[in-house]
């Protein structure tokens, strides 16, 4: 008799109301394998539908995003062990590092600043994107 091994169950993370990305856009905002999030870049796009106005209202936007679907896989920011940032403007990095500050206060991810010309659509600044494994930042308070 040979024991099966059990191949890790990969599940796509859609919190209501991205739906159109999945049926428009053919990708998931998050996938999950075991403990792993994989999310996909969260844009500056705020509940009404419009980017904000500036890149301090873009990054809130895109944190928030970012925390509702960690939230959706059972996940939290203190989770997030890697963290990717894309940049219209270079400049805008201390604006940036001020708002990621809100969100993850302590026991900081590896974090990677990419400069790019543009994103999805011409008025975005800031696109982030993470990696985070559930329950490993359980030991800090949460925000």
């Amino acid at each position: 008799m040979t024991a099966t091994a059990t191949r890790p169950q990969r599940t796509l993370i859609n919190p209501p109301g991205t739906e159109e990305f999945y049926t428009t856009w053919h990708f998931s905002q998050a996938v999950q394998v075991g403990d792993t999030v994989w999310v996909a870049g969260q844009l500056g796009i705020g509940p009404d539908g419009h980017p904000g106005a500036t890149i301090a209202e873009q990054t809130r936007f895109a944190f928030q995003n970012l925390v509702r679907v960690l939230e959706t896989a059972g996940a939290t920011v203190a989770d997030i062990v890697d963290l990717t940032t894309y940049h219209i403007a270079m400049d805008d990095l201390p604006t940036v590092a001020a708002v990621k500050s809100e969100f993850i206060r302590q026991d900081f991810p590896a974090w990677t600043a990419v400069g790019v010309t543009q994103l999805a659509l011409p008025e975005l600044l800031i696109e982030v994107k993470a990696t985070a494994v559930i329950g490993c930042g359980q030991s800090f308070p949460p925000l």
